[in-house]
């Protein structure tokens, strides 16, 4: 196979992977040729060898989606994969306290990505899908995992536009900071209407002894949140997931 000239088929197989996203999971050959730059005899090549492969599936209205394989080998990754199965039961034992929407969450460069939920029947909704990205500086997780980053990281979060969800988002840098402090001090991180206007999070840290790896949340209607009560019950759910990881002999992070 012969790349483009600047383009190796590396990065043009990566860029139509790149295309898709939760608001576009299905499209066309024309649609990826726009969205990569690419041309259409390209496209339709490496798409067919996606297919062929399995990473990309083509339906009967032509339009090309993620396959399942790319789907298994992603699962693979180990530091979603001790960490979720480690962490599984404890969120189900959270969930059938609560019976509100349970979440775990770890960092991925200055976003947050979301590794395994359990969604309330009659709990609120919530914005967040197993492998969805967030900001950090709005979640109960992102606020967690935020506070115990590195100094570099969060220098690089307070120095960028932070994205306001609601009236409520802390969007001031200066108040970002004191909150990332408080997070620190108390040990849980309360996001009270920061992503939707009925939604609070109440979140803790999951550790290792080099720092913390992941972070844990209960999410629940604000009408009926006391962050008080649930905060003992998050920390109590990051602490567990923590000894478990430390007695894992797998590859838990």
């Amino acid at each position: 196979m012969r790349a483009e000239p600047g383009r190796s088929v590396t990065s043009k197989v990566l860029a139509l992977l790149d295309a898709f996203s939760p608001a576009t999971p299905a499209l066309t050959l024309s649609e990826l040729a726009r969205r990569t730059g690419m041309p259409l005899p390209t496209v339709y090549r490496r798409a067919a060898e996606l297919v062929a492969w399995g990473a990309l599936e083509r339906g009967d209205d032509g339009r090309y989606r993620i396959g399942l394989r790319l789907w298994e080998v992603g699962s693979l990754a180990p530091r979603g994969l001790g960490l979720r199965e480690l962490a599984l039961p404890v969120m189900e034992d959270l969930y059938e306290v609560t019976h509100e929407n349970v979440q775990l969450a770890v960092r991925q460069d200055l976003e947050l990505v979301f590794i395994e939920r359990i969604a309330g029947r009659h709990a609120v909704p919530v914005l967040t899908r197993v492998g969805g990205r967030f900001a950090l500086h709005a979640t109960g997780v992102g606020l967690v995992l935020l506070a115990h980053a590195s100094a570099e990281v969060q220098e690089q979060v307070l120095a960028a536009p932070l994205e306001r969800y609601t009236e409520l988002t802390i969007t001031d840098p200066k108040r970002l900071r004191r909150c990332l402090a408080e997070v620190r001090r108390a040990g849980y991180a309360v996001s009270d209407r920061q992503v939707t206007m009925d939604a609070l999070s109440v979140a803790a840290p999951i550790r290792v002894p080099e720092g913390v790896v992941a972070a844990i949340s209960l999410v629940v209607a604000h009408d009926r949140a006391d962050p008080v009560a649930l905060a003992p019950l998050v920390q109590a759910a990051g602490r567990v997931v923590s000894r478990a990881l430390a007695s894992s002999t797998g590859p838990a992070v």
